[in-house]
């Protein structure tokens, strides 16, 4: 299950109302050129940027008359940095970073305006996304916020390619130009709904005999419990995987097999009593998740907001 494309309105009002239009029209050139420098395009960028590729090469041009130089080799698909482009790196990096700084010491770090492109595992939807979200209109109420849920390998995927901003994911991102900050850890549990008699407690080849409920083919957790199963005597374990939590929740407690779940998110399910956690000799490694984001463009909004997600989910499980 793949939701996407939710958008959260906060508001909407001018960043720089104190600032020149010169030196508000200077910084958006900034920006632009790391964006450029970055993704290599300028159809992408004024993609990513909500804008129009002549506005990009308008922005880059009067950037090169500025500085009096070349910025990029202009190729039939791809633009690529010049040596005074590379040059520039670092030093518009530096002054985005200051003017942040700025901002943030004249208390106006929340006049930030624009979307957030954000991927989230649905794990965290069930948990502490809502508390997230609500912190995210407090302090950036300029800031819009497209949601997109779905699971972990496709959102880092994603990531990699830009197309998300921030993600809320199982695992770390093995990748240099991702920086990963680490969430919460959430132990994953068996459970059956109360049509199914199991003792406790149970082995995994006593589990094996009932359908389990899992996760997609793509993730880990599928794939420890398919290397696991594979080794029990008998016939081949039944696993039916699915992408949305809340259907192999649902299917558990109405008896349909056996559910490998994060214990968070059962938790009204189990007080209810309808569904019970099973004692087990193995269950499959507990789900650590990250906030990654890319670390090129230099963007400090995305810093700042992984930092909000890390704080939220401490005090959730607190």
């Amino acid at each position: 299950m793949k939701v996407q494309a939710v958008r959260f309105r906060t508001g909407r009002f001018k960043w720089f109302r104190n600032c020149s239009s010169v030196a508000a029209m200077k910084l958006v050139q900034l920006e632009t050129f790391l964006w450029v420098a970055t993704l290599g395009s300028f159809r992408k960028v004024a993609e990513r940027l909500n804008t129009t590729q002549p506005a990009i090469s308008s922005r880059i041009a009067a950037l090169e008359d500025t500085l009096g130089g070349k910025l990029f080799e202009r190729g039939p698909r791809t633009v690529t940095l010049t040596a005074l482009g590379q040059s520039m790196v670092p030093y518009a990096e530096k002054i985005i970073y200051m003017t942040d700084r700025m901002r943030a010491q004249a208390g106006r770090a929340g006049e930030t305006e624009g979307v957030l492109r954000l991927g989230v595992s649905e794990t965290i939807v069930h948990t502490w996304l809502p508390a997230f979200l609500r912190q995210v209109h407090d302090r950036y109420p300029g800031l819009d916020v497209d949601l997109t849920v779905d699971v972990s390998p496709q959102l880092q995927g994603d990531l990699l390619a830009q197309r998300l901003d921030l993600a809320l994911l199982l695992g770390p991102v093995p990748a240099p130009e991702v920086a990963t900050l680490p969430l919460a850890t959430y132990p994953l549990v068996w459970l059956a709904g109360p049509a199914l008699e199991i003792g406790a407690p149970a082995t995994v080849e006593e589990l094996a005999r009932h359908r389990i409920l899992t996760f997609s083919r793509n993730t880990r957790v599928h794939a420890e419990l398919r290397d696991r199963l594979r080794r029990v005597d008998g016939p081949p374990a039944r696993i039916s995987a699915s992408a949305s939590l809340s259907a192999i929740r649902r299917l558990a407690v109405d008896g349909i097999g056996i559910a490998v779940l994060p214990r968070v998110t059962v938790e009204e399910e189990l007080r209810q009593g309808r569904l019970r956690e099973l004692d087990c000799d193995w269950r499959p490694s507990d789900f650590a998740y990250s906030a990654a984001y890319p670390t090129t463009p230099f963007r400090p909004l995305l810093e700042h907001l992984a930092g909000l997600a890390v704080r939220t989910a401490k005090e959730a499980v607190q």
